[in-house]
């Protein structure tokens, strides 16, 4: 008799305990697929605000101030330089300047102070420029800055340089075929490039006061009626713009904050 009352004790024991643990087990995978679904949902939301999508602005650049240059789907606020219509194509929401119609593609709003980023391809073999300040877009080689895009490097006609006056300190770009991630502070007389995070250019023009120096041998290229310039006389406000040289060049994520 004793033994069937233990049984039925041990029986019911063992029953109840699997039930319990049944439950508590039911209950931490609950609670782990809600853990797991908000981690995932908190992922997504602060992916969304920290990094846009290509050719949009975070939440945080709206807030700041930036305008975002290039929509990714046509030169909606673009010209060339020349006033001729834009014939280059949008291809894969990037910009692509090769026979675009002119010699610069440029944004129709002049900017004095700014921070500007874009992203830019190279073609396996790429000549092509970001042009800044340019105060007349009839002669922007002589009244506009220009921060080199290129396959060459190590010299003042290489990749990053300030064309034709300083080389890049670093060779930091990945190479053709790949994106770069620019980023160009212009403020005042003062000019740095930072390219994919590396610092590659840091001038001050204001030190450049002689005509036609640079910071290599001979005179740099900008001329004044017919004679060399300084460029520290140069206009602190104009247009930007990205050069066709002949060679197919993208650029996207086109975006510029306007420091004053």
């Amino acid at each position: 008799m004793k033994k069937d009352i233990l049984h039925v004790i041990a029986s019911l024991y063992i029953e109840n305990f699997i039930s319990l643990q049944s439950y508590l087990i039911n209950k931490s995978n609950l609670f782990m697929k809600h853990f797991i679904f908000y981690l995932f949902a908190l992922c997504v939301c602060g992916s969304s605000t920290l990094h846009a999508q290509d050719n949009q602005l975070t939440a945080k650049e709206k807030k700041a101030g930036w305008i975002l240059l290039f929509n990714g789907k046509d030169y909606d606020g673009w010209i060339n330089n020349n006033g001729n219509p834009v014939t280059a194509q949008v291809e894969d929401g990037a910009m692509q300047t090769y026979k675009c119609g002119g010699y610069i593609l440029t944004y129709n709003k002049p900017f004095g102070d700014f921070i500007l980023k874009c992203d830019v391809k190279m073609d396996t073999e790429c000549n092509s420029g970001i042009f800044l300040r340019m105060s007349d877009l009839k002669d922007p080689v002589n009244t506009g800055f220009e921060i080199q895009v290129a396959t060459e490097n190590g010299n003042v006609h290489g990749h990053g340089a300030l064309y034709d006056v300083r080389a890049a300190a670093a060779n930091a770009g990945k190479g053709a075929g790949k994106w770069d991630q620019f980023e160009i502070r212009f403020t005042g007389q003062r000019l740095v490039t930072l390219l994919n995070g590396k610092k590659i250019l840091d001038v001050n023009l204001a030190e450049y006061t002689e005509p036609g120096k640079r910071d290599v041998e001979g005179n740099h290229k900008f001329m004044l009626d017919g004679k060399p310039r300084a460029l520290a006389a140069f206009s602190q406000t104009g247009y930007i713009g990205f050069q066709d040289h002949d060679h197919k060049c993208w650029y996207k994520n086109v975006k510029l904050l306007p420091l004053k």
